[in-house]
């Protein structure tokens, strides 16, 4: 295979290769013969400053801890930017990159990339995972002069990108729009788990006696509608009676700490499991083992326009899912899913319950999740889009 132009990918939110969709692209490229130098934050346990992880670079920088408020907001963009800044020029004296890879939150790293985009010819891709200006209208509940800066650095971003990557076609239709880029500047990447199902057992003393176990996987950020879960959950056990499901809710973030202290003043101490940031091999064999997943993200303008890891994990374990009727979950769960028409824990609650007493419905909506993944939303599909998109910007 002919050695491809080495290639710097830049990602704020979370670490490598903790981030499974930036990793999956990652191992692609590197399939494909690029050489693959990431930034990313030291963080969740990955604190290493420099490793090259199965060939490919990996440097890592401080960051202040995950926003919570605005001023936490605006320290952890801050801090992750000088940190980006550096490195990206550490990285380049390394390896010459030619192509820029930026995959948002925050529509800031257009400033890392503008330098050696202008003065040295590199290539921009930027790759939307999530549409900024309605991500934080929905973690703040308003707008004001932040939410129209960010707007302004959404446009700075499409404006330093030669090729943008959607994660779907509600993100291709903001890129075109709003972002003002051409049909074939934009190419659609869906994230899709790659996961060798086939080979993870169940572990049946995650459901701590009871019949059912029902699942949560994610971010717990204010966005993500942990508490919904939480208090579907006290809906269930205290007024229900269903002394019968146990509750595992997986992932760490900002609102960890305060989920705790709630699910405790709610006394279900005893049906929720909080556990934190898992092992891969934990988090396996917990999906191989729930009965029903819940995607609780609210209905709201940003989630919207969002697909979720969590819908796709449960799919590649075949689960039915709940969640609240989001367009993109939508989508990608089709008769996967269990869809709440208003954000109400107690719909939500009810809806988990009437799954859980419906196994023959749970069975035939288990195997369309694993027909969907294997067919419609499998991975090696956007893996052909990837490398389009990196040959299209390597012509351009």
């Amino acid at each position: 295979m002919n050695r491809k132009p080495a290639i710097l990918i830049l990602v704020e939110n979370l670490p490598v290769p903790l981030d499974r969709r930036v990793w999956q692209e990652s191992c692609a490229l590197r399939d494909a013969g690029y050489e693959v130098v990431v930034i990313c934050p030291k963080m969740r346990g990955y604190n290493t400053a420099y490793e090259c992880l199965d060939g490919i670079h990996i440097y890592r920088h401080w960051i202040s801890d995950e926003a919570g408020g605005l001023v936490g907001f605006i320290g952890e963009y801050a801090s992750a930017l000088l940190g980006e800044i550096r490195l990206a020029w550490k990285a380049w004296r390394r390896h010459r990159f030619e192509i820029v890879h930026l995959c948002n939150p925050p529509d800031l790293l257009f400033l890392v990339a503008w330098p050696f985009k202008w003065i040295f010819g590199a290539r921009v891709i930027y790759d939307v995972h999530d549409v900024w200006p309605e991500f934080f209208e929905a973690k703040f509940g308003r707008r004001g002069p932040f939410y129209w800066a960010i707007r302004l650095g959404e446009r700075l971003t499409y404006a330093c990108a030669d090729i943008v990557l959607a994660t779907n076609r509600s993100v291709q239709e903001t890129a075109l729009t709003r972002g003002n880029k051409l049909p074939w500047e934009v190419f659609v990447v869906r994230t899709a788990p790659k996961i060798p199902t086939g080979s993870v057992s169940a572990d049946p003393g995650l459901r701590k006696g009871r019949k059912y176990l029902v699942g949560y996987v994610g971010v717990m950020g204010n966005a993500d509608g942990v508490i919904h879960l939480l208090e579907a959950a006290n809906h269930l056990v205290h007024v229900r009676g269903r002394r019968d499901i146990q509750f595992l809710l997986m992932g760490t973030g900002p609102e960890h700490a305060p989920l705790m202290r709630r699910r405790d003043e709610l006394g279900l101490q005893d049906y929720v499991d909080l556990p934190g940031r898992v092992s891969n091999e934990f988090l396996f064999a917990a999906l191989q083992t729930i009965d029903v997943g819940v995607a609780c993200d609210p209905a709201n303008t940003y989630n919207h326009h969002c697909t979720m890891n969590k819908t796709l994990e449960y799919m590649a374990f075949g689960k039915p899912q709940v969640m609240f009727d989001v367009r993109e979950g939508r989508f990608s769960a089709g008769d996967a899913a269990v869809y709440v028409g208003e954000n109400s824990s107690e719909k939500l609650g009810d809806a988990v319950a009437a799954l859980l007493d419906d196994p023959a419905l749970r069975e035939r909506m288990g195997a369309v999740a694993r027909e969907r993944i294997q067919n419609e939303l499998r991975w090696e599909r956007s893996v052909e889009q990837l490398l389009a998109a990196y040959e299209r910007a390597l012509a351009s």
